[in-house]
């Protein structure tokens, strides 16, 4: 299957419950993974990671379903259309 440029965005507002989660799927999903960029917001006690990806559509919703499956996460996504 061919993969495509995309990206994801993901907000952690539960960090607590679900950052060792979250990193635990980001590194299954690694290889397809080009930047990761992680910030605290402190002020708003919420962490803010953006991916940058080259992957399937299945792989894409796969990270994306598991990802907003944890308690406290929010995720959304988009695949460039080539």
């Amino acid at each position: 299957m061919e993969t495509r440029l995309g990206f994801v965005g993901i907000i952690i507002e539960q960090r607590e419950q679900s950052a060792e989660a979250v990193n635990h799927l980001l590194s299954e999903f690694g290889d397809q993974i080009i930047c990761r960029t992680g910030v605290p917001y402190k002020e708003k006690s919420v962490s803010v990671i953006t991916l940058i990806v080259d992957t399937t559509t299945d792989a894409l919703g796969s990270l994306t379903g598991r990802l907003g499956s944890l308690p406290g996460v929010s995720v959304k996504s988009n695949l460039s259309r080539r």
